[in-house]
């Protein structure tokens, strides 16, 4: 049940006005998170600036998506899981590496690496030694992209985190087979994802 109603630039206030109005005159059209998030301008200025700071990381693609389908996994927030699993199908990762990007991993040693580390960031940050860094150093990723992964879970946690105080959920056909698991619990077992 959304908790929150989204507002328009009739609605907005002040420089949220100003966003949601420059934001249709751009792409035509504001999805309620954002137009939910207009009602604090810092808080829908923050998230537009990261994102769009985000999307100058030196990741691919293909692994930012699955950083975020393990941290969304692990917040629970079923809109977001289902917007990374179509980013990470857009981006060419199979079902079969989108679930385990759900439980943090990858059957790629490089792609695991830095996909558990990002869940990593997100659940236990003060955990994190030097051997990791190391580890990911030899697996060839960069100083610019480790700090890059804290930048990606920084804006999932904003987004994971409003969604599910907003009570915004997914329009029914883009819900995954699968419920989103309970915060800070474990799964044993995670079903291939439909949307």
């Amino acid at each position: 049940m959304t908790r929150l109603p989204p507002l328009t630039p009739d609605t907005a206030q002040g420089a949220a006005r100003r966003l949601l109005s420059d934001l249709l005159a751009r792409h035509g059209e504001v999805g309620s998170m954002v137009a939910t998030m207009a009602h604090s301008p810092a808080v829908l200025g923050g998230y537009l600036d990261l994102s769009r700071a985000m999307k100058r990381s030196k990741l691919p693609r293909q692994i930012t998506e699955r950083i975020s389908l393990a941290v969304q996994h692990h917040q629970g927030c079923v809109l977001c899981l289902a917007a990374h699993t179509n980013g990470a199908r857009a981006a060419g990762v199979d079902d079969a590496e989108i679930t385990k990007a759900r439980e943090g991993t990858s059957a790629d040693p490089a792609i695991a690496a830095i996909v558990a580390f990002g869940l990593q960031v997100h659940t236990a940050p003060a955990t994190i030694t030097d051997d990791q860094i190391t580890g990911l150093r030899q697996h060839g990723y960069t100083d610019r992209q480790i700090t890059d992964v804290v930048g990606i879970v920084a804006l999932n946690v904003l987004t994971g985190a409003f969604n599910l105080v907003a009570g915004l959920q997914p329009t029914q056909s883009a819900v995954p087979n699968e419920p989103a698991r309970q915060p800070g619990r474990t799964t044993t077992s995670v079903k291939p994802l439909t949307l």
